[in-house]
């Protein structure tokens, strides 16, 4: 399969029901598999399986990782579905759709994880839309405009059932060929690699979700920026070069403006494109499209990345993104050459060893990553 201008994406929701114990041995527990009431909380992963036109939905094992089909998955999407992203309450689920230009949006079904298409679904996009991403307040969605000649950031305001309505002055300017969207953890600021102009362009999130560009924006990066995620902590982004195989790694300044931290960029496999930051804030997962692996990284207190022992590690077939699990403990890898998903373990150190029965299958072309944890009606 040919690289294209997207991104694909692997969702992780987690909601509370039964009641046992999670006790990992030898993975990281950044905090326990438990709800607010204290029971254990059931874990469901949605894949963006872009050359089906659908979603694939799995429960999650949250002892083991072992990941299971939901009952009636996939459910259909649009056209080339290539990003998603799921809004703070945990209740929508958005699918940007590349080739029907437009946004698919479902509600999930905190006891089975199954989807259902929210009325007025889907939503008008612009055109080849790359990345969806919802604000940390669930007020406002953002979509990237992917083809090279009508590059844009669309901006939406998020109604009370999850509908979307575009904003007064979207269309927002954005470099060439715009992909991911990433959003601080405090809403204020929006980040979008720019693969045709090798940049990253930085937005400032007004009250009424209108974005304005940061001062210096855009911000150097490397050949074909592609994917972007900012640590919890919200004081670096790391953004992947499929081109000339690095990351690159910034610090986020009062103002929003990046500054590449020393030693950037930061040497990767071929063709990086999806990239996670562990809830933990120590490691870095990059997903290596062209060299079939996963690049681990351990950050250092100013930002910088040195890999940790054992890295790279093999995945399936061109790996087009990366998902950590809420607490920690898992990998998540979406393999869009193999269709499937491979599926890690994460010791103390961030090192990698497969789960039982790992890869699981998709449907074809699976790719991106992001998760959440419903606890008190929000996504962690």
């Amino acid at each position: 399969m040919e690289f294209k201008n997207r991104i694909l994406a692997l969702v992780i929701a987690t909601v509370s029901a039964g009641c046992s114990t999670f006790e990992p041995s030898e993975t990281i527990a950044m905090r326990p598999a438990h709800g607010e009431s204290g029971d254990v909380a059931v874990e469901y992963a949605y894949v963006a399986n872009y050359g089906a036109g659908n979603v694939s939905a799995y429960s999650v094992d949250v002892t083991t990782g072992v990941l299971t089909p939901v009952r009636g998955s996939p459910f259909a999407a649009g056209s080339d579905p290539n990003s998603v992203a799921i809004d703070p309450a945990g209740k929508t689920l958005y699918v940007a759709n590349a080739y029907s230009n437009n946004i698919s949006a479902f509600i999930i079904a905190a006891a089975s994880g199954a989807l259902t298409q929210l009325k007025g679904s889907p939503f008008q996009a612009g055109y080849e839309p790359a990345g969806v991403a919802v604000d940390p307040a669930g007020r406002f969605a953002y979509v990237s405009n992917g083809a090279a000649a009508k590059s844009s950031v669309l901006g939406y305001a998020i109604g009370s059932g999850g509908a979307l309505k575009a904003l007064k002055r979207s269309p927002f300017k954005s470099g060439t060929a715009p992909q991911y969207v990433a959003i601080d953890p405090e809403g204020k600021f929006a980040y979008v690699p720019n693969s045709g102009s090798n940049n990253v362009s930085g937005y400032a999130i007004g009250s009424g979700g209108a974005l304005t560009a940061l001062t210096g924006s855009p911000f150097g990066a490397g050949t074909n920026a592609t994917g972007a995620a900012i640590d919890p902590t919200g004081k670096f982004i790391y953004v992947t070069n499929a081109g000339s195989k690095s990351v690159s790694a910034y610090t986020i300044a009062s103002n929003g403006a990046l500054t590449q931290v020393r030693g950037s960029p930061f040497a990767a496999g071929t063709k990086p494109l999806g990239v996670t930051v562990d809830p933990t804030r120590r490691f870095v997962y990059v997903a290596n499209f062209g060299s079939n692996n996963v690049s681990v990284y351990k950050i250092a207190s100013g930002g910088a990345l040195s890999n940790v022992r054992g890295s790279p590690s093999s995945a399936g077939t061109e790996p087009a993104g990366v998902a950590v699990d809420p607490t920690g403990s898992f990998l998540y890898v979406a393999n869009a050459g193999s269709n499937n998903v491979t599926a890690f373990a994460i010791d103390r150190n961030g090192a990698l060893t497969l789960v039982r029965g790992s890869p699981f299958a998709a449907g074809a072309d699976p790719g991106a990553i992001a998760t959440c944890r419903v606890s008190a009606g929000k996504c962690e």
